[in-house]
């Protein structure tokens, strides 16, 4: 293989455990200067909570005692400006700007085996369908029962029409359960579950609180269904000590995200973190197992499409040994160009080329 990410990664240290709390939990941003929840060395392993903040769609199945503590002692005047509960920074020492921080995803498995999608009024088609919706789909009871790991399929279970307030325009809403606002799904359906993280990335440049909505060089909101386990993603570091925040779960996403949610989730995942201080990446980089995959954003999916074609350019002139023209030809036969998203006020596009090609 000629460009292997995860080789890179070396033997764990120091095995950690960081819970979500109201005390290692912050609620919309991501901020450079907040005081991290742990220090971790480069190479260690962190087992993480991550918390949906979407609990509220269904609490009475998608909260237990430690989500409900972080909804009572995280005031709704600290949260903000963004919408998604994110456990840490974590500061990884020895971090700096310049340097690229390696997240390699080793496994995860559900809180509690609920999670909920919302058709929400950012969504695509708001100005078509002009209400929103929530649905709450069930994992399937293959969940092993060690609790390790998820089920390969999630159905839906009810749905509501959303009403506990105008619109869905704060983070944190609870909706008091109502048996009879329950609706059935149309038709019973599997959906292929994709465990991942939606938020996922270091500290910004810029200092002050930045909204957990928007994605950017930094990370952030990507939304990309691949940043799960198996996968490592590599961020440019802009502060010391990279200020790593996680959060966001979902249990499935498709590409697009249209309606406005994933299926929103709590889960726990093992990650391990590692500075790369030659990779050289500008904007967040993903290795899965089967291929590269490069990101780019912008205010339209053109200028979205047209940073993750650069991105992968530049990786396979850099790292894969191609000329600016192979590189470029090479692009148009066998590189897939994706949507992510079109929901985050800035829209995400992806650049994916299989590992494979690469392999003689």
């Amino acid at each position: 293989m000629a460009f292997d990410l995860t080789g890179r990664i070396g033997t764990a240290k120091t095995h950690h455990r960081l819970a979500a709390s109201p005390e290692t939990c912050v609620w919309g941003y991501i901020d450079r200067d907040t005081p991290p929840v742990l220090e971790v060395d480069s190479g260690d392993i962190i087992e993480i909570e991550a918390v949906t903040h979407h609990a509220g769609d269904a609490p009475d199945l998608l909260m237990d005692d430690g989500i409900r503590a972080i909804w009572e002692g995280i005031a709704e005047a600290e949260r903000g400006p963004g919408v998604h509960v994110m456990t840490g920074p974590i500061a990884v020492r020895g971090a700096k700007p310049g340097d690229t921080l390696m997240v390699r995803i080793l496994e995860m498995w559900p809180r509690l085996p609920y999670g909920s999608n919302c058709a929400a009024n950012w969504g695509l088609l708001y100005d078509e369908f002009a209400k929103e919706r929530i649905t709450i789909y069930g994992l399937t009871d293959d969940v092993p029962a060690a609790g390790r790991g998820f089920s390969s399929v999630a159905e839906p279970m009810f749905a509501y029409d959303f009403t506990t307030r105008p619109l869905y325009d704060i983070p944190g809403v609870v909706t008091p359960p109502d048996p009879t606002a329950r609706h059935p799904f149309s038709r019973a359906v599997r959906v292929p579950v994709r465990p991942h993280f939606g938020v996922m990335g270091v500290a910004p440049a810029e200092p002050g609180r930045h909204s957990s909505i928007p994605p950017g060089v930094f990370g952030g909101n990507v939304d990309n269904w691949r940043i799960g386990a198996g996968a490592t993603a590599c961020y440019p570091v802009f502060a010391e000590g990279a200020m790593l925040y996680v959060g966001d779960p979902h249990f499935a996403q498709g590409d697009g995200e249209i309606c406005g949610t994933a299926i929103e989730a709590s889960l726990t995942a093992r990650i391990q973190v590692w500075v790369e201080p030659t990779l050289g990446v500008t904007s967040p980089m993903l290795e899965t197992p089967e291929a590269w995959c490069t990101h780019g954003f912008g205010a339209g999916l053109d200028e979205a499409m047209r940073m993750a074609a650069k991105q992968m350019l530049w990786l396979m002139q850099t790292h894969l040994d191609l000329s600016a023209d192979d590189a470029y030809s090479l692009a148009s036969v066998a590189m897939d160009l994706g949507v992510t998203q079109v929901v985050d006020a800035t829209l995400g596009c992806h650049a994916m080329i299989n590992r494979n090609i690469f392999d003689r």
